[in-house]
């Protein structure tokens, strides 16, 4: 059986990284992918020093320090990796990651640790501390983050079995 791990994004060994670290412990055979992969040798330890596959965010300008400013490619960037040569898919989510796609055949199991919750209900917040509440860069972003909504939503219907941890995840 040929299994994919799927992450978000690699930048720094947090706690969605630790629950990626028991994803590989269990299943070390596993290939890993991630929109991007900046992790540090010493937080490449804890995955056993596993690299990431990675999209086309990976080579773009300023990707390594503003990797967040690509979040509208990151639904593009995601669909890109292609699984086809997979049994079983776990993704490992708080982002984009549950939006891999996946065959009629694969079964996909989707690590939710939180839904995006600045395109959700901290998307106010979010504009507000951005400095995106007002002009034109205000509307672009709310305009995008109504496409992140739209496209989150689309996609959990590709997930054939959903894992959480925190109540409040499912009462969303």
């Amino acid at each position: 059986m040929r299994i994919a791990i799927v992450h978000d994004w690699l930048v720094s060994y947090a706690g969605a990284e630790r629950v990626l670290a028991s994803l590989i412990n269990v299943w070390p055979a596993a290939d890993l992918f991630a929109v991007i992969d900046f992790l540090s040798d010493q937080d490449r330890a804890h995955l056993h020093g596993k690299v990431a596959r990675t999209t086309f965010i990976q080579k773009l300008p300023g990707a390594r320090k503003h990797y967040s400013r690509y979040l509208p490619l990151m639904p593009l960037a995601i669909e890109q990796l292609d699984l086809s040569g997979y049994d079983l898919i776990i993704s490992s989510s708080h982002a984009v990651a549950k939006g891999v796609l996946c065959g009629p055949d694969q079964l996909h199991i989707s690590y939710v640790h939180s839904p995006i919750r600045y395109a959700w209900d901290l998307q106010h917040q979010y504009l507000q501390e951005s400095g995106l509440s007002k002009g034109i860069k205000g509307g672009l972003a709310r305009l995008i983050l109504h496409y992140i909504r739209l496209w989150d939503q689309r996609t959990s219907t590709g997930v054939d079995a959903f894992m959480i941890l925190v109540v409040a995840v499912y009462l969303k």
